[in-house]
């Protein structure tokens, strides 16, 4: 655990004079607000007052007093602004307060822990580098594909200057390569207790975007920026692990924890996508034709499916599932994926719909045999799946009710939106309305 700096401490480099402290909206979109290093411990203990009331996703203004407690564990100190940052838990009335993000996936934790699991997550989130001129017209600064080195692409200085700062943050960065996309980018970090990967998610999209400025450049994690390119997926790897051991390794491969945690997830994927997948946006990128897959299934190795089991060995064990976008909050993300995982090993949910061919390339006829659904097609579908879903609902704790009340009003600006411009709502057309609501956050 870090230590509490004294004020005028910074490693004997410089002081650090104020520190940032952070928290999620219902978006995921961190929040915050600074104070005097003199403070630290008062945040700690007695926590910091602020008005929740224009928080999205937060109190009305009828009822808007939260505390935010700083978590000492998450302490960190930011190298190019000699600033610290730390997150922590909204409280209110002296009780955490049931709408936190981070606090929801707390008790999720707790839940896991009380059936003897620990879960492990490590995340592979994609963005894309642009130079902005004015308009959206996006201007792409190199022309790059997968996994080029040299000759294409321009950007590959950034991906190490992101590098480096990460382990800054408690991140410790495993791989960095250009993905498919022109200007589409992937930095892998190692895997870590639920909680702390959900940090760390924010902390990445930070260091991104503030590097990223520093060059020029905008960063987006938006789903789907670009029509006609590839979008922005958060691929996950998931394993739950017992008494120091992983339970997801059985005799010979997966074992029957693992199985059915993979059938509870398929059980409740329609529902999990208004989670994992939460914005107008993200259903611009789950369509046929990419590698974002569409089809409820799963499968060794198959990245047409929706969970894949990547090849492993010893203790390596783990599902991947492949639906999350970065515009996801990843503490209520966790939440509920986690929980609707929980809920296939207790009732010992069978995975169904396994195939290890191209979704993509099978018949209509071919899916409904193999059992396949398809996830919800737009945001308003996915939010109906979820209102049916009460595992899911449970999951989100009391960020329910706020997260679908500002969803459905998402997208029904939407809706309007495309009134009237005259554009059918099924259009899979990236639109301004979204550049302006999705591009920056």
């Amino acid at each position: 655990m870090n230590t509490i700096r004294t004020v005028g401490e910074f490693d004997g480099r410089r002081e650090i004079r104020f520190l940032q402290l952070v928290f999620v909206d219902i978006n995921g979109v961190p929040k915050g607000m600074e104070i005097p290093m003199g403070r630290y411990e008062e945040a700690i203990e007695d926590g910091i007052s602020f008005d929740g009331s224009s928080i999205p996703g937060f109190q009305g203004i009828e009822d808007s007093d939260l505390i935010f407690k700083a978590d000492p564990s998450t302490y960190a100190e930011v190298p190019w602004e000699g600033i610290a940052r730390v997150y922590g838990y909204i409280y209110k009335d002296d009780k955490p307060y049931d709408a936190d993000p981070r606090g929801v996936l707390k008790r999720a934790l707790e839940v896991l822990e009380k059936e003897g699991f620990k879960a492990y997550i490590g995340p592979e989130p994609e963005f894309y580098l642009f130079r902005k001129n004015g308009s959206w017209e996006l201007n792409i600064p190199d022309s790059g594909g997968y996994f080029d080195l040299v000759t294409l692409d321009k950007a590959r200085d950034v991906r190490r200057e992101i590098a480096l700062y990460m382990p800054a943050f408690g991140l410790v960065p495993e791989v960095l390569h250009h993905e498919v996309g022109k200007a589409q980018h992937e930095i892998d970090f190692r895997y870590d207790e639920a909680l702390r990967t959900a940090d760390n998610i924010v902390s990445f999209k930070y260091i991104v975007k503030a590097v990223a400025e520093l060059r020029g450049l905008y960063a987006t994690f938006m789903p789907k920026p670009i029509y006609g390119f590839p979008g922005n997926g958060m691929h996950l790897h998931i394993s739950l692990w017992r008494d120091g051991e992983n339970a997801f390794v059985g005799e010979d491969g997966l074992s029957e924890t693992a199985l059915h945690f993979i059938g509870g997830i398929l059980k409740h994927a329609k529902a999990l996508a208004a989670v994992t997948n939460p914005t107008v946006n993200s259903y611009k990128r789950l369509v046929p034709g990419y590698e974002a897959p569409v089809y409820i299934s799963w499968g060794y190795r198959n990245r047409s499916a929706l969970i894949r089991v990547p090849a492993f060995w010893g203790k390596g064990a783990r599902i991947e599932y492949r639906c999350p976008d970065p515009s996801a909050n990843p503490y209520l993300a966790f939440s509920a994926i986690l929980m609707a995982g929980l809920d296939g090993i207790k009732k010992k949910a069978e995975p169904e719909a396994y195939v290890e061919t191209n979704v993509y390339e099978m018949s209509d006829k071919e899916r409904v045999k193999a059992g396949i659904e398809t996830l919800p097609g737009s945001l308003g579908e996915a939010l109906e799946e979820l209102k049916k879903d009460k595992v899911v609902k449970d999951a989100l704790g009391g960020a329910y009710r706020n997260f679908v009340e500002y969803k459905e009003d998402e997208w029904e600006e939407y809706v309007e939106y495309l009134s009237m411009k005259e554009l059918p709502v099924e259009t899979k057309r990236v639109t301004e309305w979204e550049l302006e609501r999705y591009f920056y956050v």
